[in-house]
């Protein structure tokens, strides 16, 4: 089970059409998650809305639901960098959050914290880009791995004192949104589930959001972002063990459990994803 996380709908709708067989999967508290398959590996899809909160609550609600053998946020960003063209992929080797501080009467001292992705993952995803693989997309974009800022602002502007603060304190990354710091703290809680952010760069935070959003660059980047992430999927099987050339099928498990006369027989089971059925015996006759 791979999960994969988004923040807006158009994020969710650019894997969800990329996704087959897919139902509906409500939690006991009401989060809805998409079920299906991606890359013919099962995957389940959940939208946690905008903000670093938000993402890391149902990531968390995510793995303790699915016991995912990987989880990804995948979505949009803003560009920090000239060199970025949209609708490039940049995938975070480094995940920072941004607004931790200490202020006081002399002034704002930074006080940064960071992630870093997991290893299996990122090395999948750079032998990826390498062969070219992008999930099957029409379009090759170029795909970056560099490190991202997350915070609570929308930043569109060059010169603004968000901008400048992360100029000069976040020096090296490359592309800034609100979701990934969360997502990366709950990543390191459950540090037996790799995870990754792949972002498409939507605009260039630069004043002209508007443009490019009219310009549908949020869907063209998203697009993006969920091809790789197809890829990705479709290679994450062998991201976790064995090598992939030496990788075999397990053998489907049937367990039987049979109630005779006045016995009960019960089963206790984690996450069922298929048909599940209990059956019961008629007692024997006897003459």
């Amino acid at each position: 089970m791979l999960v994969v996380l988004t923040a807006m709908e158009v994020e969710r709708a650019a894997v969800r059409a990329r996704m087959t067989g897919v139902r509906r999967h409500v939690h006991q508290a009401g989060t809805v998650f998409d079920v299906g398959e991606l890359a013919g590996r099962p995957a389940a899809l959940g939208m946690v809305g905008v903000g670093n909160a938000r993402a890391a609550a149902i990531a968390e609600r995510a793995v303790a639901e699915f016991s995912p053998s990987a989880v990804v946020f995948t979505g949009v960003a803003g560009g920090l960098r000239d060199w970025l063209r949209l609708g490039d992929v940049v995938v975070a080797r480094k995940v920072y959050a941004y607004h931790g501080g200490y202020s006081d009467d002399a002034g704002f001292r930074n006080r940064p914290e960071a992630w870093e992705p997991s290893h299996r993952l990122l090395e999948l995803a750079r032998a990826l880009a390498r062969e070219g693989n992008r999930g099957g997309a029409e379009s090759v974009p170029e795909v970056h791995f560099e490190p991202i800022a997350a915070g609570e602002v929308v930043v569109d502007g060059r010169t603004s004192a968000v901008a400048r603060y992360l100029w000069d304190n976040y020096n090296d990354a490359v592309a800034v949104e609100m979701e990934s710091a969360g997502f990366a703290l709950t990543g390191q809680l459950n540090d037996n589930v790799p995870a990754l952010t792949v972002r498409g760069i939507s605009d260039r935070a630069d004043g002209a959001k508007d443009v490019a959003d009219e310009a549908d660059w949020q869907a063209i980047a998203a697009g993006n972002a969920a091809d790789f992430v197809r890829a990705l999927a479709a290679g994450i099987g062998g991201a976790k063990g064995a090598r992939q050339d030496e990788r075999t099928e397990a053998p489907a498990a049937t367990y039987t459990n049979v109630a005779r006369d006045n016995a009960h027989v019960g089963q206790q089971v984690g996450a069922v994803y298929g048909d599940f059925h209990v059956t019961q015996r008629s007692p024997r006759r006897h003459a």
